[in-house]
């Protein structure tokens, strides 16, 4: 068995599109910070301090995880399957390595095929549990984080302090250990130019966008996630509650933007939207930025009924499966540059063609 087929379902399960307005909000996430007792963590962890993390967690982890899942050591995977595991947001960064073949010491990730909870060991601080679920469901991911906090709670000590809460690597996660955040769609507040004042909104009410892929990446297809950037002071509760009515404000803004694209600029708009789909329909050559700004268009004529397809199952696969890791893994090799391009461009026409993208080890395979 190869490593991508132990893992080739983990990280799936909010491309359904089936979560409420998954027209816009892309996803929900809900990640906790823990660290265990007795435990050095962050830069005073040795090499030895990991392992024991490790062992404590690979002791517990089939309780704490009943859902079948399979605790992977970063250092037992390929670098290829590392970078699908970062590019589904199973994994960080940090999990992967700066160097991408040399992963840090101990560290690991927990999931399960089409299961919405994981679990990172060793990365910033000893856990991090998340739950990611499609559309506005900021409840839901939360519950289940929840749960799986409650669970490992139960047989590892965890690092709590009475005043504090939950002790953490960075001072900033430090109370609830709670990030929670939305991938979102805006093209209308983009398009009509109100983008900077609702981000300066949210930015007065404890919130703050990033680009597609977080903190330091490239702007991208009119794609944002919107999170917390405190944890003290409030309970889990709080911060997730007051995140959902937030974002639920900036969907409301985003749908007058596009009745206003639509009233103001209807010619302009349908014209942007029929060419990105054919575009994509047609392309030869398909980089990956580039495909994400054309699926923009295509995702905003879909929302707003103008175009008959694809669904957004499909469209949101295309944005995972066409990223260079799954590229590569598709293919069987890694790619140039202009070989990746093209064949991107063959993946994207037949799944836009078929409807459907395929999910899974061939995904981005040729039809």
């Amino acid at each position: 068995m190869s490593d991508l087929d132990r893992v080739a379902d983990f990280g799936l399960g909010w491309l359904d599109a089936a979560g409420p307005r998954a027209d816009i909000v892309l996803a929900t996430r809900v990640r906790l910070a823990r660290n265990l007792q007795g435990h050095p963590f962050g830069s005073r962890a040795r090499e030895a301090d990991r392992e024991a993390v490790f062992k404590a967690v690979e002791g517990v982890v089939e309780e704490v995880c009943p859902r079948n899942a399979v605790l992977y050591r970063m250092d037992q995977l390929g670098g290829r399957v590392r970078r699908i595991l970062l590019e589904r947001h199973l994994i960080s960064r940090e999990l992967l390595g700066k160097k991408r073949r040399e992963p840090p010491p101990a560290a690991a990730v927990a999931a399960s095929a089409g299961d919405p909870v994981s679990m990172m060991v060793n990365e910033e601080d000893h856990l991090r549990l998340q739950a990611l679920q499609s559309g506005l469901r900021f409840g839901e991911a939360w519950r289940l984080a929840d749960e799986l906090d409650e669970e490992t709670g139960q047989r590892l000590p965890l690092a709590y302090h009475p005043e504090f809460g939950y002790l953490t690597s960075c001072p900033t996660n430090t109370g609830t250990g709670l990030r929670a955040s939305a991938l979102v769609h805006l093209p209308g507040l983009v398009l009509t130019k109100e983008f900077d004042k609702v981000h300066r909104g949210i930015s007065q009410v404890g919130l703050t966008f990033r680009n597609l892929h977080g903190e330091g990446s490239r702007p991208m297809g009119n794609f944002f996630q919107v999170s917390n950037q405190t944890t003290l002071g409030k309970s889990e509760e709080d911060l997730v509650e007051h995140l959902e009515r937030v974002v639920g404000t900036v969907i409301q803004t985003e749908m007058q933007a596009r009745n206003v694209l639509m009233r103001d600029a209807a010619t302009v708009t349908e014209d942007k939207i029929w060419r990105a789909y054919g575009l994509l329909r047609h392309a030869r050559a398909l980089g990956y930025e580039e495909l994400v700004n054309l699926l923009s268009g295509v995702r905003l004529g879909l929302s707003l009924k103008l175009l008959p397809g694809p669904p957004a199952y499909t469209l949101n696969q295309l944005m995972v499966f066409s990223q260079t890791a799954h590229i590569n893994e598709a293919a069987g090799r890694a790619l140039s540059r202009p070989e990746r391009h093209a064949y991107r461009a063959d993946y994207v026409r037949a799944a836009l063609a078929d409807g459907a993208a395929t999910s899974g080890s061939g995904g981005t395979g040729r039809n």
